[in-house]
């Protein structure tokens, strides 16, 4: 096993082990089954309330299930509840992508023999299926752990300290990465450092007990934990997994179509990126702001364009795709 124990910068001990959650963290499941819940509630004639949605995500199953039951007046039992929404999420599952950032940590830690584990709300079952398009993490993990195999889920500390003594590490050395506040509360719990990736970040604030709150996995900084470095930026740019955006370019933002079927970016897209542009038969280096609009009630994405190299010629449609090839650390 790897040993990293010396300080970091800070003085503090160095973590000699990771531990990773899965949904919402290295996955971007709550994007691939988006409308779930609201197909299914829509069958016994009810509204979603996406407020209380927020607020459940990290839950187990199981209280999942028996708090739509109770706070929708479903007319079932949480148990043939949890029946008809698996059986939905089981085809949504296998098109979950990953997140920003997530491939690359995996490989990093991967490569310099830093034990890492898996520890996720998620029954070990609906582990295994949401990872079944994802065969190199799982040959990769040291541990993985589901709610079903401990005691009691997050919030409650028991899966990281199962985690953490699997792999033969004590709790202080370990840092967990988690995008909910229950992943978050349940690794303080557990005496671990926290970095917090909130999936929602409008909510960020509330992150306030984690160590370190970031927008992406692609801010990490391993050094900052007594972690090997990253060895892929040249200078301040990274080259990243590419991803498209498309639509019409205005006074310097982009505006996306609603219904253009693709799916929106997630919100771990955040930061300076840069590629290029085409508008009809021009193209166009081109840097681009992924951020957020914070109105009173509402946050909205806000993408600036930042067209390089333009030549004079007057461009006429303002329709563009766009092709972004890498990240640049702020």
């Amino acid at each position: 096993m790897a040993n990293f124990q010396c300080e970091t910068q800070n003085g503090e001990t160095h973590i000699s082990a990771v531990i990773l959650d899965l949904d919402g963290t290295l996955l971007n499941t709550e994007q691939a089954t988006k409308g779930v819940l609201l197909e299914l509630l829509a069958r016994y004639g009810k509204v979603m309330d996406r407020e209380k949605e927020d607020k459940r995500l990290g839950m187990i199953h199981e209280e999942f299930a028996m708090a739509i039951v109770e706070d929708y007046e479903l007319p079932i039992t949480p148990g043939c509840f949890s029946q008809e929404i698996m059986s939905m999420y089981y085809e949504k599952w296998v098109q979950a992508k990953a997140l920003p950032g997530a491939n690359r940590l995996i490989q990093h830690l991967h490569k310099h023999g830093v034990p890492f584990a898996l520890a996720s709300n998620s029954r070990r079952k609906s582990i295994d299926i949401k990872m079944s398009n994802q065969q190199v993490w799982r040959e990769y993990f040291s541990v993985i752990l589901g709610s079903d195999q401990v005691k009691s889920g997050k919030p409650s500390p028991d899966i990281f300290l199962e985690a953490a003594n699997k792999m033969g590490v004590d709790a202080i050395h370990c840092l967990v990465i988690e995008d909910s506040l229950t992943g978050v509360k349940a690794g303080k719990a557990a005496g671990m450092k926290v970095v917090a990736v909130p999936t929602l970040q409008n909510a960020a604030e509330k992150y306030s007990i984690a160590d370190s709150v970031l927008h992406s996995l692609l801010e990490f900084r391993p050094e900052l934990w007594g972690l090997p470095p990253f060895e892929d930026w040249v200078d301040n740019a990274l080259p990243i997994e590419p991803f498209y955006l498309k639509g019409s370019c205005r006074s310097g933002l982009l505006y996306q179509p609603s219904d253009s079927g693709e799916s929106p970016l997630p919100d771990q897209d955040f930061g300076l990126y840069f590629g290029w542009a085409k508008f009809d038969t021009h193209e166009i280096m081109v840097v681009a702001s992924i951020g957020w609009d914070y109105g009173c009630c509402t946050c909205k994405r806000k993408i600036q364009i930042h067209l390089l190299d333009r030549s004079n010629e007057p461009i006429c449609n303002p329709q563009v795709q766009i092709l972004l090839v890498g990240y640049i650390r702020g």
